[in-house]
Formats: C-alpha cells, structure tokens, sequence
C-alpha cells in the first residue's frame, strides 16, 4: 500500500466522521435549549410576537426555546452578538425591518445584516397608521400632501426614535410626496402618542394596536395605513397607495427569525419548517390576530429575498433624505 493511499486513511475517516455528524445534528436537533436573542426589551411588540410562538416551538421539539434580551443601538447590539455566535443552531436572533433600516443609517457596523445572518423564517408583522390631531383640519393624505407643501417646514410628525421604522415611514412619504415633514423622535411609541393626542406634534405613524385606539375613540383621525394592503384590524381604513396614488409606497414593521450565517442549511430547514407549523396552528393563528400581529411565513429562500428588497427599499429613502446616524 503507497504512503499516500496511507496518510489518505485518516483524512477520510475525520471527513465521513463529519459529515455523519452533520447528519445527526440535523435529525436530532435540537437536543438542549435554543436562545433567541431580541434587540428590544421585554414586552415590546417583537417579544410579545415571540412568546406567541415559542411555546408551539418548545412543544414541537421538546426543547425549551428561551427569550434573552440586549437591547442598545436599534437592535444592532443584540444582532452583532448573534453574528459572533456559533453556527450551530442553537443561538438565533429576532431580526426586525429595524435591521434593513440600520444595515444603511449605521454607518459603523461590523457586520453586514444581509449576509452575516441566514435568514429562517418571517414571523409576523405590524402596520403603521397614519394619523394625525383632527385639531390639523385634514381628513385624508392627498389633504395633508396638499397643507404640507402650502406650509413646508411647519407640520410635525412623530415617532418612536431616530431610524424606527416610524421615522422611515414619514421620509418615505417625504420622498414621494415631494413634501417635508418635520420629524420629532421620541424614546418610544407611547411617548409619542401622548403628544400627538396633546396637539404638540401634529401626525403620527403609529403601529395599529397602539394608536387604533385612540381613533376609535375620536381622539386621533386616521388617514391610512402603510401597508400594500388593508389591515384586518381596520379594514375601513385606506392603504396610502389608495389614499393618495403612492403605488411604491409600502411600510411595515416584521419580525422573523434568523440564525449565524455559518449555520448547517439543514438545521435552518428544520427551524423553518419548525416556525411556519407554530404559525399555522389554531391557537397561535387566534392569539396573533387578537394582538394585532398580521401572519407571516415562508421559506428562508423568500424571506432572504424580502430582507435583500427591504435593504434596497431604506437604501433609497435613507440617501434621498440625506439621513445619518
């Protein structure tokens, strides 16, 4: 027997010792808890999304999957943790529209969010209402386009900080209305609400389940929703495409799950196939639509071609507003 055929041996033996383990990591995952790793705290809307779901994931497995919380920097401390990570499955991040914002206003990330993450599986997603102080005197969006260029530089509109998906919406409306909004960050969605409800800002985009609400009540008009498609919790209530001719206007808050990019594909199929089965069961199909959460899904192939869309889509918006962060 030659020497080579020899030393080949072993490096064939490690190779088949590989790849059975692969194997096996795949059929048996996962086989101890699984952390999920969140950019916000508890009680946010992407935790209470992710405790909707994790249940049916820990029920399907019979390993607990556990919420863990770094919050800092939009999310993108908790997704660099992620990143740095072992590939092995057992470290995923709740990734959100927060990230493909970051992924451009951000301009000192580590990490590339589109490719140093493998995106699973999209879980959910929240759309924003415009609304606005009824005290404005506008009853729908051609009506407060038309104010906003008569008055450039005078109308104010809210949001839940710097680069929330708030803010983007508002420059995204900027951009194709060829108008200008005044943008007041606040620390939070709540905060932000108590001012428009004040008349000391005078619009908002305000996820549903939290300004909905107050517009039932009278106490704030809504002139429409950001998604391409009617919310289910106010089907009375226009998308802005139907408001005011804006066909490319779109804008939604998603959560999904995704994973070290270095992550064996078969234990992300596994995960994929593992979420898109939580969603679809009764209960958590229920729970999501009483808690204002429309339901996603979907394989990882499409949700890498959405987070690739939305990464381009704040690309644009980002650059025309000259925004920086």
């Amino acid at each position: 027997m030659s020497t080579l055929w020899q030393s080949t041996i072993p490096i064939c033996a490690v190779l088949l010792s590989i790849l059975a383990h692969q194997t096996a990591t795949a059929q048996d995952y996962p086989t101890k808890p699984v952390r999920i790793i969140s950019g916000f705290g508890p009680g946010s809307a992407g935790d209470v999304l992710t405790r909707l779901v994790v249940p049916r994931l820990s029920q399907s497995t019979g390993q607990q999957f556990i919420i863990e919380y770094k919050p800092g920097a939009g999310s993108n401390i908790a997704a660099e943790f992620v990143v740095r990570a072992p590939g092995d499955g057992y470290t995923l991040f709740l990734g959100t529209s927060a990230n493909t914002i970051n992924a451009t206003l951000s301009s000192n990330l580590s990490f590339d969010f589109a490719k140093d993450l493998a995106p699973i599986a999209p879980l959910g997603s929240v759309p924003n209402l415009l609304v606005v102080n009824p005290s404005l005197g506008v009853t729908n969006v051609r009506e407060l386009i038309a104010l906003a260029k008569a008055r450039p530089d005078q109308i104010s509109y809210a949001t839940s900080g710097v680069g929330s998906l708030s803010h983007m919406a508002g420059e995204l409306l900027n951009v194709l209305a060829e108008i200008k909004l005044v943008h007041v960050p606040y620390q939070s969605a709540a905060q932000a609400v108590l001012d428009v409800l004040g008349g000391r800002v005078m619009a908002f985009f305000g996820p549903v389940n939290i300004v909905l609400p107050h517009v039932e009540a009278g106490k704030l008009r809504a002139l429409a929703t950001t998604e391409n498609k009617r919310t289910f919790m106010a089907p009375d209530i226009p998308t802005m495409a139907e408001a005011a001719d804006l066909p490319h206007y779109e804008s939604a808050i998603w959560y999904g799950l995704l994973a070290p990019a270095r992550t064996p594909q078969d234990v992300i199929d596994k995960l994929s196939r593992l979420a898109n089965e939580a969603l679809q069961a009764k209960d958590t199909l229920a729970q999501m639509r009483a808690q204002g959460y429309g339901v996603l899904g979907g394989s990882p192939q499409d949700f890498a071609k959405a987070i690739d869309a939305d990464v381009k889509r704040w690309r644009e918006v980002i650059t025309a507003a000259g925004l920086k962060r």
